[in-house]
């Protein structure tokens, strides 16, 4: 199980909130009891945030930045504002995934940027969806060949819920990829690519429990909901208290 130390929220996850009342977005999730979040597109937010998370007592410890194909030094100088330590790249394109050759070229910018990070004392890592588990490279998922392809130096955030979408046992997933994964995004839902059927964690069909037991070793457990049709603040705190009595269990 998670302690309640690593747990976070993407906060993509309340993205429109966000964008119309940041003070008051960081301020209902810091209620709930959470003291760290994920920020997205951190270059965008970096310098609100920079004040804004330390007024609600909330800390990044990773967020999500454009690293592929994106600025890297802007990324940094976001990061360094923030205080944060692991920048993730959260998507390259599903038409990039189909062969070794296509999967070592992402893997060479993200080594190229972690190589760069270092001297900044920022890890860098990536973050799936479900295609890159769905595409086969000789039989085995692409992103179990994309990782042996990445220097030691490069993590991974694998998202629990998109892992099961792309059709492999999570808990399994975990094991293959070992102390290479040091944090996990944690959702529910029907488990299928419907976003707006996503729900709060212990709602949906995931085996949450046995995902849980697989990431107890991980840095970060972050709650995430792509979308969902009922309250995303409420799915957010079910998450929460799921998490905390389960790591209090």
């Amino acid at each position: 199980m998670l302690d309640n130390d690593k747990i976070s929220v993407q906060l993509y996850t309340v993205r429109e909130a966000l964008a119309a009342d940041l003070d008051g977005t960081l301020a209902r999730l810091a209620a709930m009891g959470l003291r760290k979040v994920e920020p997205f597109g951190l270059p965008q937010f970096a310098d609100a945030l920079a004040t804004a998370l330390p007024a609600h007592g909330l800390t990044a410890p990773s967020t999500h930045a454009r690293i592929v194909g994106g600025d890297v030094d802007e990324a940094l100088a976001a990061a360094a504002k923030t205080g944060t330590a692991l920048v993730i790249e959260p998507h390259v394109d599903r038409s990039r995934w189909t062969t070794e050759s296509d999967v070592a070229a992402i893997a060479a910018e993200l080594n190229a940027a972690a190589a760069k990070a270092a001297d900044a004392g920022v890890t860098i890592g990536y973050h799936n969806h479900e295609f890159e588990l769905q595409t086969k490279i000789g039989g085995r998922p692409a992103l179990e060949v994309f990782a042996e392809h990445l220097d030691a130096a490069v993590v991974l955030e694998v998202d629990t819920y998109w892992a099961v979408v792309g059709g492999v046992d999570v808990p399994e997933l975990l094991g293959r990829l070992g102390s290479r994964v040091k944090a996990v995004h944690l959702k529910d839902g029907d488990g299928t690519r419907e976003t707006k059927n996503q729900v709060a964690l212990g709602q949906g069909v995931l085996d949450i429990p046995a995902i849980l037991a697989a990431s107890s070793g991980v840095d970060l457990g972050v709650i995430e909901l792509d979308d969902t049709t009922g309250d995303v603040f409420e799915a957010v705190a079910g998450g929460v208290r799921y998490l905390t009595e389960a790591a209090g269990a």
